[in-house]
């Protein structure tokens, strides 16, 4: 279940700034939280879906990938994001 065409204006308004800032490293990581999110939830009923599974797991490392960059360019950027999305603690 793809995220809608809404749902992802409003993720990416909320944390990049503006809806058309869709290729921010904010707003990326933001998509990949929600879908990362929604997979989960799938996968919490469907227990068997391995190939689902193999697909979570590359958005997992591809938000780590960006969360890496975002932590190393712009510090202050990073924590705010990680505060705001509830990723660590």
């Amino acid at each position: 279940m793809p995220l809608t065409k809404e749902k992802k204006t409003e993720v990416v308004t909320s944390f990049a700034g503006k809806s058309t800032n869709t290729g921010s490293i904010e707003g990326q990581i933001a998509l990949l939280t929600e879908r990362i999110s929604q997979i989960s939830d799938h996968l919490q009923e469907n227990k068997k879906d391995f190939s689902t599974h193999r697909g979570l797991m590359q958005l997992v490392g591809k938000r780590k990938r960006l969360l890496n960059y975002l932590q190393k360019h712009n510090l202050t950027g990073y924590r705010q994001l990680i505060e705001k999305l509830g990723l660590r603690k």
